[in-house]
């Protein structure tokens, strides 16, 4: 991977490179260009002819600019279609970029074409164009000046040569041309002969001649003065006066003009013609000048924005990988590596991206070891816990429920796993007989702060059952409380297995403790009757056989006692069959109709109601109960039965209510009514109501205290049907 990223490195950066040469040059041939034009603007520029053809180049070049730009911008909107990554970002880069150009561009190109403008005008304003007429004319004065002054001293010399002879004149002429400083003196003849003449230059043998048109203004005017040239290309001033003689002569004159004076005129003479010419083009140079601005402005913005282009698309082109690499994890690729392109901020970036990535990668496959492994932890636990026989609950924190076993299901008979997420109060609304077990698990889950026990009881599917629970909180290792767990067992057949062997104990101390004794107690009392009674006084003998007859029917109610608590704690031996409980109740409330002033009225809300059971244990529940019923109203009242079919978790039940209209019950009484040895009545055992419930449980139904009935005392018998 290393090697890899070194040659992505390498060739990545050979390619900056030559895009960033090809960018330089590029820039560089467009100044170039833009300088060669701003030089041809010039008139005097040796490239003012070629103004055109780079004006043309220079548009060429920016219509080209504007393909380039316009292909980029095509693209790019492209890719903001296709909502390819890096787009938005590319498009927010290039119009800040554009916006950050093109405002402070349109700013100096406004001022620069204002003070362009100021400019140029203030080149031609009235001042410079007094100042350049003054010019002229001051030079034009001093020119005059000297001219009228060489006139002069020409006057004077065509005096001194007045009169003289030719001779003379001869030998005074060079004298006289030094004494004036003149370069050059000459006499001519009325006709334009030469007669003399004299020269600075010894080898000039011939003056200067003047020509036809300058004698005829000679003979015009009488005398001609004009600035001329030499061969020498030096100005000098010819001076032509009369020699008013016999004959008429004329002499010429020529003065030099210093050079100083000669260069200032020439100039003040180019520099007004210049600037007549330039105040005849002021507007074309303005629309010159401008439009080289806007060209040079506009070349400027398109090569930058085409720049910027290329520029941001290589600085976003990591961004782009970077886009595509967190995709490529999003979607599961924990392995996606990028080229790191370069060395800078973004470079650190990947890096720091790729890292990561091997890092997620790394941590995947130890979660995914780890989750394996747990896994297989979570599947033998569950293996563990489904082939337990106890219930097994789990609660989180706010006591939702988190997991169930099936043992859950086989002794509640709930599907306690459909309500994974939900409480205990969610299985309630649809299942009301696990109403008071469930309510207590729930308060002992919130106020227990240590490992809990209780005992409970609810009507199963198949009878009563009994429940161990036993819960404890579950604490973190930081002491704060992350749920609970409830873990019960059915205690049914335990207890009752435990209670039927108790009870039998019982019987059995019963019998050889205090059966054993009775019979031996009772033969002895009839045999003291029978030997004393004919010994005694008749009133002894009364006595004797009361108490012997009391002796005799306290043993006989003790054996029968002894023989009821036998038949309580004896094993059921009951013969099950179907039996019809509707015609059963009628049988037995039949015997109990005949002469009795008691009202017995019995209600059947349900037809053929079949059960499976022992008759004869059926009987005589039925018998405790109307017998019991029957000695609460005292001879006088009314007891009504009610049989009716109910549903309690999907199984279908018998309910067999038996109520009266005597005293009732208390609270107290109630909790301790069906426990051994516990009567209201004056005499009787308390064995009745043990019994009955007894008999119920052993098949599988269970009996409880209507307490909603206030005008005397209800029990309600809930029996599995057929």
């Amino acid at each position: 991977m290393g090697t890899f990223q070194s040659l992505g490195i390498m060739a990545i950066t050979k390619l900056r490179f030559r895009v960033s040469v090809f960018i330089v040059t590029l820039f560089g041939l467009i100044i170039l260009s833009l300088q060669l034009m701003s030089t041809a603007t010039l008139e005097s520029s040796e490239l003012s002819d070629m103004y055109s053809w780079l004006l043309l180049g220079n548009s060429l070049g920016s219509i080209v600019l504007f393909v380039l730009i316009g292909i980029n911008v095509y693209s790019l909107a492209r890719e903001l279609q296709k909502r390819e990554a890096g787009s938005r970002l590319t498009t927010r880069m290039i119009s800040l970029f554009v916006l950050l150009s093109i405002a402070p561009a349109a700013i100096v190109f406004y001022f620069s074409v204002q003070f362009l403008n100021q400019g140029i005008d203030s080149w031609f304003n009235i001042e410079i164009d007094k100042a350049m007429e003054d010019a002229l004319e001051l030079s034009e004065a001093s020119l005059d000046q000297r001219m009228r002054w060489h006139v002069k001293q020409a006057r004077y010399l065509a005096k001194e040569v007045k009169g003289k002879s030719l001779t003379l004149i001869t030998l005074e002429m060079g004298v006289l041309r030094e004494d004036v400083g003149a370069v050059e003196m000459a006499l001519f003849s009325r006709h334009g002969r030469v007669i003399a003449s004299n020269s600075v230059d010894p080898t000039d043998i011939l003056p200067k001649l003047p020509d036809e048109q300058i004698w005829l203004q000679v003979k015009q005017n009488k005398e001609y003065i004009a600035f001329s040239s030499n061969e020498n290309d030096e100005l000098i001033v010819q001076v032509i006066v009369p020699v008013y003689d016999a004959d008429p002569r004329y002499l010429q004159v020529i003065f030099p003009v210093p050079v100083r004076i000669a260069d200032l005129t020439d100039s003040i003479d180019f520099a007004f013609l210049r600037y007549q010419e330039m105040a005849f083009l002021r507007d074309s140079l303005k629309t010159s000048f401008i439009l080289v601005l806007s060209l040079v402005l506009l070349l400027s913005l398109l090569a930058a924005i085409w720049v910027a282009f290329i520029s941001i698309r290589q600085i976003v082109a990591p961004v782009k990988e970077l886009v595509k690499g967190t995709q490529a994890v999003a979607n599961g690729n924990y392995k996606q590596q990028l080229p790191v392109m370069s060395q800078d901020d973004l470079g650190f970036l990947v890096e720091s991206f790729n890292d990561m990535t091997q890092r997620i990668a790394k941590s995947r496959d130890e979660t995914r070891t780890a989750g394996i492994e747990v896994e297989h932890q979570r599947a033998y636990l569950e293996t563990v816990l489904s082939n337990l026989t106890a219930g097994v609950i789990s609660f989180s924190a706010t006591y939702n429920i988190r997991t169930a076993n099936q043992a859950a299901y086989r002794i509640l008979h709930v599907q306690v796993s459909h309500f994974v997420g939900q409480t205990l109060s969610d299985i309630i609304k649809g299942h009301a007989e696990l109403t008071q077990l469930l309510e207590a698990i729930q308060n002992l889950m919130e106020r227990a702060e240590d490992i809990w026990q209780r005992r409970f009881a609810f009507l199963g599917p198949n009878g009563r059952q009994e429940l161990l629970c036993r819960g404890t909180p579950l604490f973190s290792s930081s002491g704060e409380r992350v749920g609970a767990i409830v873990v019960f067992d059915d205690v049914t057949d335990l207890i009752q297995a435990q209670k039927n062997a108790a009870w039998g104990e019982v019987a059995k101390r019963l019998a050889h403790e205090i059966k054993n004794p009775l019979t031996p107690i009772q033969l002895s009392a009839e045999r003291l009757q029978h030997k004393l009674a004919s010994e005694l006084s008749e009133k002894s003998a009364k006595i004797l056989q009361r108490s012997t007859q009391t002796i005799v029917q306290q043993v006989e109610a003790m054996k029968s006692m002894v023989d009821d608590f036998a038949e309580y704690a004896r094993p059921s031996k009951k013969q099950v069959e179907s039996i019809n409980l509707n015609k059963l109740v009628n049988e037995v409330l039949a015997l109990y109709m005949l002469g009795s002033e008691i009202t017995i009225v019995s209600t059947f809300n349900s037809e053929n109601v079949v059960i499976e059971a022992d008759p004869v244990s059926i009987r005589q529940v039925l018998h405790n109960l109307v017998k019991n019923a029957q000695e609460a109203i005292e001879g006088k009242g009314q007891i009504e039965i009610k049989i009716d079919k109910v549903l309690r978790n999907d199984a279908e039940y018998v309910e067999l209510a038996v109520y009266d209209t005597g005293c009732g019950l208390d609270e107290e009484q109630i909790e301790t009514v069906f426990e051994p040895y516990v009567t209201t009545k004056g005499k009787g055992t308390g064995l009745g109501l043990a019994i009955v419930k007894k008999i119920i449980e052993e098949h599988g139904g269970v009996i409880w205290v209507d307490t909603t009935y206030n005008t005397g005392a209800g029990f309600i018998i809930q029996l599995p049907t057929i």
